[in-house]
């Protein structure tokens, strides 16, 4: 029986210690930022804005190998301590500048907080694997994003209510704000503070071995040569990247301007409401990771990404077109649904594709493209406010971004969102549960063999396989006008009488690029449910081939409107649903005959087919 997360000695203090230390960097931003926000307009308060988020970036773009650097080579719970101290001097003299009014110094400190996150930050995710086991890591990863989401808009909202009811005095400089709100300098002491003493309670594990630090190596650029062929070597991660790149880019120019365009479109300069409309896609993003995680319960499933993408872009359309509160509100809500799902599905990308001994350089590397990214937007934001550009102008350039980004991901997995789409309209009316995916290889050739009970078979089939399933079809369906399309997209084989060997011969040059391919060797659908004569074609598919063959039943459809059963009924329910169940049984030889795979599939029914 597996031991709770929070029974995890040391799970709490370091859980607290983790909401903490983006609270408080977190409130720093937000004051300076809310302080620009009060003195400065239009161009002004958008050059700022950027310069002020680039300080935060600037520090995780150069300390990027130190910080790693650090974290291999001692204690994570110590640098840890050493981080959470540093806070507290940092604090202190931040705290120091509110008082004496000097807006400037607490403007250049933003930048030495950023950096003692910079190198606090691989010490605080690498310290999970030290703290729980092997297969409780993704629970508190789940854990810690969720602690420092809540912690995100928890410093959002507490920082900018403190900030706004402070501000009671007439004040003309960014000097009377800081002196107004210099009682909020001490919160962000007492956070620091408290912090540190949380730490004090996190064990000490000492890495062995670790390689002393080449600065040689470092200034000659080495180490990025080192991070940056590991991340260029794999295509799919190279990809996943610069698109996790761009949304982050896009999300901080967004941001950055947005309060802009409340003072001067919408004349709100009340910086609850222009913080929180923003913070609403903190909320949006905590929505859009729970779906992601559930269309992608069974494999990583990357019609989300394009979907994703679709959403933000039609968000970044709506916005410079709105000028009611509420329905920003609802933007920036759906903004963060569609970019949960995008940076949920990349991330898994990366570390699905990612080696084990490789993982460490990718996601170095992958953290150094975004903020270069992130960097390189803002700059390019301040130089087109310094010209002149207001927000909306920089909102269409987003919108533009986002458009291309979107039309190559539908041209990239245009087939992963036809599926997800098939799959949530079927999931409205069936309750579809597959068993023994893991027989199914995770490459090499594979022939797909079983009983044919419904027209909607092909759809069903491919519902939680990772691997894109290139089915036979009849001709006669395939070229009915309405489903051609659809076919050609899924990479649907059609087969005739008349051209059955032409048919076989691109089945087998699929088998021989190691894909999978679909048959149901019934050569029809089933009029009563049971299973049929299989016929012997597919042996001539499989010969020469090397690989298996995956026999498969399904299992609930006979009776359903997709059937060609006389009678409608449902054997089985669940929730007004129908319960469908697709099989695959154990890999059978790809020389099997038909007498072979007529018993695994009837073997399959008997043992897991409804009684």
């Amino acid at each position: 029986m597996k031991t709770s997360l929070w029974k995890h000695k040391g799970a709490i203090p370091y859980l607290l210690a983790l909401f903490l230390n983006a609270f408080t960097d977190l409130g720093h931003k937000i004051i300076i930022q809310n302080t620009v926000f009060k003195i400065y307009d239009g161009h002004e308060q958008i050059v700022l804005t950027s310069i002020l988020n680039a300080l935060i970036l600037l520090p995780f773009i150069f300390l990027l190998t130190p910080a790693g650097y650090i974290s291999q080579r001692f204690s994570k719970a110590q640098v840890m301590q050493y981080g959470a101290f540093a806070a507290i001097v940092i604090t202190f003299g931040i705290t120091l500048s509110y008082y004496q009014g000097w807006f400037w110094c607490a403007f250049a400190l933003t930048f030495m907080l950023a950096a003692q996150s910079a190198l606090y930050s691989p010490a605080k995710y690498g310290y999970i694997t030290e703290l729980v086991s092997v297969d409780r890591i993704s629970g508190l990863n789940a854990v810690v994003q969720s602690v420092t989401t809540v912690a995100i808009l928890s410093g959002i909202m507490v920082y900018t209510f403190f900030f706004e009811t402070s501000l009671r005095e007439h004040y003309e400089t960014q000097s009377d704000i800081l002196q107004q709100i210099a009682p909020l300098g001490w919160l962000l002491v007492a956070g620091s503070a408290v912090e540190y003493l949380l730490t004090l309670r996190l064990m000490h594990k000492y890495p062995v071995g670790s390689q002393p630090f080449d600065l040689k190596r470092y200034l000659s650029g080495s180490y990025f040569r080192q991070n940056w062929n590991s991340i260029r070597s794999n295509k799919n991660i190279f990809e996943a990247i610069i698109l996790l790149s761009l949304f982050w880019s896009i999300s901080q120019v967004i941001l950055s301007t947005f309060g802009a365009y409340a003072k001067s479109t919408l004349h709100e300069e009340n910086t609850i409401v222009v913080q929180g409309l923003m913070a609403l896609a903190a909320f949006g993003i905590i929505l859009g990771s729970f779906f992601a995680s559930n269309i992608s319960k069974y494999y990583l499933h990357r019609g989300l990404i394009p979907l994703g993408s679709m959403i933000l872009t039609l968000s970044l359309f709506a916005l410079p077109l709105t000028h009611s509160l509420i329905l920003i509100g609802v933007i920036f809500f759906i903004f963060g649904i569609g970019g949960a799902m995008m940076i949920v599905s990349l991330n898994a990308l990366i570390q699905s594709h990612a080696g084990q001994k490789e993982l460490g350089f990718i996601l170095a590397g992958n953290n150094w493209v975004q903020n270069v990214f992130m960097t390189a937007f803002l700059s390019f934001t301040t130089f087109f406010a310094m010209m002149g550009y207001e927000s909306i102008p920089i909102f269409w350039m987003m919108f533009v971004i986002s458009l291309m980004s979107t039309i190559w991901l539908i041209l990239r997995y245009g087939d992963y969102l036809l599926w997800l789409f098939f799959e949530n309209m079927l999931a409205m009316r069936y309750d579809i549960i597959p068993i023994g995916l893991h027989h199914i290889p995770r490459d090499g050739s594979v022939l797909l063999l079983g009983n044919h009970i419904s027209w909607i078979d092909w759809v069903l089939v491919q519902i939680g396989v990772e691997r894109r399933i290139g089915y036979m079809m009849e001709r006669s369906i395939y070229d009915k006008k309405l489903i051609r399309p659809i076919m050609k997209l899924g990479r649907v084989i059609p087969v005739s009488s008349t051209a059955a060997k032409d048919a076989f011969r691109s089945a087998k040059k699929r088998l021989n690029n190691d894909e999978i391919i679909g048959v149901f060797p019934e050569g029809g659908i089933s009029h009563d449910g049971e299973i049929g004569k299989i016929y012997p074609g597919f042996q001539i598919i499989a010969q020469g081939i090397e690989g298996v063959i995956i026999p498969f039943y399904i299992d609930g459809m006979y009776g359903s409107i997709f059937s060609r059963a006389s009678k409608r009924h449902i054997p089985m329910t669940h929730w007004l649903r129908r319960r469908v169940r697709i099989i695959y049984g154990s890999p059978l030889s790809i020389d099997s005959d038909a007498k072979t795979l007529h018993e695994a599939i009837i073997q399959l029914k008997e043992t897991y087919g409804s009684q």
